[in-house]
């Protein structure tokens, strides 16, 4: 349970890193599902995810490489940085909402950015509506994974986040005593841009059939999908996943999602984001992060770039 404070005041960050931290919220890391797929599929997925792992950059030094820390609350400092080798993102100590959301374009199988330091969000802010966290900092480390815990007066947050190029690799969930809702606003950097993409209004079908397909291919219906991009990189493609949770607003750079007491909102990126598949199940409780089987549904991908019609305007109210 001790962590490892070893970061001297001279310590330089990544250039990524010396912006102020001064993130928006950090939920806490539930289990992450990778379904059942061929052991040919599972290797090409997890070598995603091959040398990855986080640290925590907290003020008065650094958690990790332990299965679990409380940091005290007088010790969490006002931000903080949370550091993988593929992912980075900053966090706000007192709502664990998150700031800079970043693939760092190491190299990997499975990048998308071409090598590129890529931002995705500048932000993931939610609306705790005058509740504060104000206890000790939990920070679980498993593999690649992470889990962030912290509560206050009336108010639980969780970030869960997997150190990887792709997948699904990001989860934020509120709980609240009261059981109402909290407001969660996406902002993309910029940069990027949501989209109504066409291939999923666009549908040749049947769908289990070359190049669509995998050997367990199942067909399901498809409904309009909207999704994130940029101009840099063909591969580059992502989608907000919501559980228990309502689009209340949506722009071509900013997105309002209101999510029960117990949902969550998550991230997908890569093949993931536009894969045709089932809605994530009404759960509020130990829900993962692909509430589904992966490798098993048809694979419309995205066109690039986007064409102009398709991407949501204005960018932003």
């Amino acid at each position: 349970m001790n962590s490892q404070w070893v970061l001297p005041a001279s310590a330089t960050l990544p250039i990524a890193k010396k912006s102020a931290l001064m993130g928006a919220g950090l939920t806490a890391l539930v289990t992450f599902s990778f379904g059942l797929l061929s052991e040919q599929a599972e290797a090409a997925k997890s070598a995603g995810c091959d040398g990855g792992g986080f640290s925590v950059l907290l003020p008065g030094g650094t958690v990790s490489g332990v299965p679990e820390t409380v940091v005290p609350a007088g010790s969490v400092g006002t931000s903080f940085l949370v550091q993988g080798k593929f992912v980075e993102f900053e966090v706000d100590a007192a709502t664990l909402g998150i700031r800079n959301y970043t693939l760092t374009g190491a190299p990997n199988p499975q990048d998308m950015t071409g090598g590129v330091l890529t931002t995705i969000f500048s932000s993931k802010a939610p609306d705790h509506r005058g509740l504060v966290l104000n206890g000790d900092l939990t920070v679980s480390l498993d593999g690649q994974d992470i889990l962030i815990e912290r509560s206050g007066t009336g108010l639980g947050m969780k970030i869960q986040a997997k150190d990887c190029a792709q997948g699904g690799i990001f989860q934020m969930e509120p709980s609240r005593a009261d059981g109402s809702t909290t407001d969660i606003t996406h902002v993309l950097a910029p940069g990027v841009f949501y989209f109504d993409n066409p291939n999923f209004r666009n549908v040749s079908l049947p769908l289990c059939t070359p190049p669509n397909f995998t050997p367990s291919c199942a067909p399901v219906p498809v409904t309009p999908r909207v999704n994130f991009a940029n101009d840099l990189s063909a591969n580059f493609v992502g989608r907000d996943s919501p559980q228990v949770a309502t689009r209340i607003s949506q722009f071509g750079g900013l997105t309002v999602w209101r999510v029960a007491s117990g949902g969550r909102m998550g991230g997908v990126l890569g093949e993931d984001a536009v894969e045709v598949a089932p809605p994530a199940t009404n759960c509020i409780k130990n829900c993962q992060a692909q509430n589904r089987v992966r490798g098993k549904f048809p694979v419309l991908g995205f066109p690039f770039p986007v064409p102009d019609a398709s991407r949501l305007a204005p960018r932003l109210p």
